[in-house]
């Protein structure tokens, strides 16, 4: 016999407080963003045994995975497997929060790459430009995209989860509309960035 979906939601976990709900996702918010701010023109002068890059490597597979296990979720919530969507979406919360740690680390012992830096002096010439080519223009249109909705995505992301997790899922199904295309435009554009600049990391 073929096997159907269930149509129950998940009970919820977590009991309904919108005031301390507001508190807690824009307090981590803002101390996610202004800490990553602030440590981003930072860098750590520490002989790691290994490439620093491995972060921006990781980072790389860890946004893969999370933007196929977006389009998992998606397909479960289609399918009304809401339990199923339910662990998937809390996977790439988790993933997203490694991401975050190993993104911070990558910028603290790694420094600023500029694309087309072949000699990774810092300073671009104008032969590394033209070497460059139409590609660097290309690299900073994504770019200039990815980094404010990376900014702003993590409110989204917890809002989202927070009315799942509540059994609001009338909002959650309002805001969800908003966050997973962000989220996942997040997650695509930055495995495109790192395999743009990837060729120029020491």
């Amino acid at each position: 016999m073929k096997q159907t979906a269930n149509p129950i939601y998940p009970k919820p976990v977590l009991e309904k407080n919108d005031k301390a709900a507001r508190m807690f996702i824009w307090s981590v918010s803002v101390i996610a963003f202004v800490a990553i701010a602030a440590l981003s023109g930072i860098k750590l002068n520490v002989n790691l045994p290994f490439n620093p890059h491995v972060f921006a490597a990781f980072n790389a597979i860890v946004n893969s995975c999370v933007a196929l296990l977006l389009i998992a979720a998606l397909i479960a919530v289609k399918s009304k497997h809401y339990l199923l969507h339910k662990k998937i979406m809390l996977t790439a919360i988790l993933l997203s929060i490694l991401f975050l740690i190993s993104y911070v680390c990558h910028h603290l012992f790694s420094g600023e790459t500029r694309f087309g830096d072949l000699n990774h002096d810092g300073i671009l010439s104008a032969d590394e430009k033209l070497k460059a080519g139409s590609l660097r223009y290309v690299y900073y249109a994504i770019l200039m995209t990815h980094i404010p909705l990376a900014g702003i995505i993590l409110p989204f992301v917890l809002f989202t989860a927070y009315r799942a997790l509540s059994g609001d899922y009338k909002k959650h199904k309002k805001l969800s509309r908003i966050t997973w295309p962000i989220w996942f435009y997040v997650a695509v554009s930055g495995v495109l960035v790192y395999l743009l600049i990837s060729p120029y990391y020491t």
